[in-house]
């Protein structure tokens, strides 16, 4: 079974370790504060990236990002410089995934997800509980998808977004690069690029 170190000690990585299930051999977090490194009340480890010598075999799942930090999610996970074939995905056991789906590499897919047919979900992407990606729909590289959102068919979501809990996506339309839509919201039409939106339906914001 293969080793995983998870970057870093944050609620996604947290929440990454339900998704395990015996599929890796968990070793424990990495992360950059160093007022979290040491041993975790929890019984696990959370290491400076050090551990990434002493473990070299290991493979790592890459989660960092929030509302308030998804637009630098690539500079944070490019800083590892980490090999394609160290990469883990993770799927916890009950996400139903289309095996006509395309899932790429360091995915986080929680449980209660759904991603039916012809969807692709990029590389560094991760998706919070009971979401569902209906089909025909993308979802870019180093994307966060929060929980209970529904993406519908044909939906093309772009690189670095961060789409908040509860928001509901209707079909055939696009949302830029880099752009972030607010908890609980409804989006009925296309949002260019850098943009934010929020409500129902959703409106541009300037914060």
């Amino acid at each position: 079974m293969d080793k995983l170190l998870i970057f870093p000690f944050n609620g996604n990585g947290l929440e990454a370790l339900s998704c395990i299930q015996g599929q890796y051999d968990f070793l424990g977090f990495i992360d950059d504060t160093i007022e979290k490194q040491g041993l975790h009340d929890y019984g696990f480890e959370v290491f400076s990236r050090e551990v990434l010598k002493q473990f070299p075999e290991a493979k790592v799942l890459l989660v960092p990002g929030s509302p308030t930090s998804y637009s630098i999610r690539k500079d944070l996970i490019s800083s590892f410089n980490v090999s394609d074939e160290k990469l883990a995905t993770l799927i916890h056991p009950s996400a139903i995934i289309s095996p006509l789906a395309k899932i790429g590499k360091n995915v986080l897919v929680m449980a209660g997800t759904v991603i039916t047919a012809n969807s692709i979900i990029g590389d560094h992407v991760c998706i919070l509980p009971n979401t569902v990606v209906h089909h025909d729909s993308n979802v870019g590289e180093y994307t966060l998808i929060g929980s209970n959102v529904v993406i519908a068919g044909y939906t093309e979501i772009g690189k670095q977004c961060y789409i908040g809990s509860g928001s509901s996506i209707i079909n055939s339309i696009n949302i830029g690069d880099h752009s972030l839509v607010g908890i609980g919201s409804n989006v009925i039409d296309s949002i260019p690029e850098n943009t934010k939106v929020v409500g129902n339906p959703a409106k541009k914001i300037s914060i």
